[in-house]
């Protein structure tokens, strides 16, 4: 299985884009969130990942740098599917009360004649906490993360070498997600700023947490396999070296500070 990160940055960034991500297998993808506009179109033809072979999205949440994205690729899947260039169903998984949030959205903004597929060949599966899909052949099991902003999902996927991959979304680890996070081998989990500069960037503020802590976290959980995302981009260009040396303090396991683009073989 692939991993591409195809973004990193938190809600305001404009150097680097909004977190999302894709799991790729063969010509199969899995997007995981879909930044803030329409440059996931732009991002997802740098990853070469054609939209044609995108048939699985799961939207965390609603906030605008993990949804709008979605509207735009309604509206590209759409327009292919009236031109015959997509063949096949286009799902958006995502809890249930955020069904309603896109198809509104869509439906004031697209055209009737895109729109027109959506409930046909592009379908909403709402999530409830605990539910178990099959996507890319693989059990991927959505939860609750307990947020205290608005609704939010994270995910773990158990992958064909029997490794154990799992998304917190963009908060702290909660404990109360422990059964679904447990044993898992490799975490994403988000790192707002180092936690010198937290009076700075005021990540609890914003119910974020540091580097410091995430590592913490993955210690506590004995994760072989750390990846922070969801930063900010001030560091930009030493971002890697930053964390990494801060993460090590408290992190003993692989950790992976990626720049937009990067990918990893899980």
């Amino acid at each position: 299985m692939k991993l591409t990160i195809l973004g990193t940055g938190n809600a305001m960034v404009t150097e680097c884009f909004n977190t999302c991500f894709a799991l790729s297998e063969e010509h199969m993808h899995f997007l995981v969130d879909t930044g803030g506009g329409n440059r996931i179109m732009k991002v997802l033809k740098d990853a070469a990942i054609p939209v044609e072979d995108i048939h699985d999205i799961f939207l965390t949440h609603e906030h605008i740098d993990h949804l709008l994205g979605i509207i735009w690729l309604i509206r590209l899947v759409g327009t292919k599917m009236n031109q015959g260039k997509y063949q096949g169903t286009l799902r958006i998984y995502c809890h249930s009360d955020l069904v309603k949030t896109v198809e509104t959205i869509a439906g004031l903004t697209i055209q009737k004649k895109v729109t027109k597929h959506l409930h046909k060949d592009i379908v909403f599966v709402p999530l409830e906490s605990g539910d178990t899909k099959e996507i890319l052949g693989c059990p991927v099991t959505f939860f609750d993360i307990h947020s205290t902003k608005a609704k939010q999902y994270g995910f773990t996927m158990m992958l064909p070498n029997q490794t154990k991959f799992t998304c917190v979304g963009d908060e702290p680890y909660n404990e109360a997600d422990y059964e679904y996070v447990k044993d898992s081998d490799w975490l994403m989990h988000e790192a707002f700023c180092l936690y010198g500069e937290a009076d700075r960037f005021k990540p609890y503020e914003k119910h974020h947490s540091t580097v410091r802590e995430a590592c913490q976290v993955a210690e506590q959980l004995q994760v072989p396999n750390l990846i922070l995302y969801h930063t900010e981009e001030t560091h930009l260009k030493d971002r890697k070296e930053l964390y990494s040396r801060e993460g090590r303090t408290y992190y003993h396991g692989n950790l992976y500070v990626p720049y937009d683009m990067e990918a990893f073989q899980l």
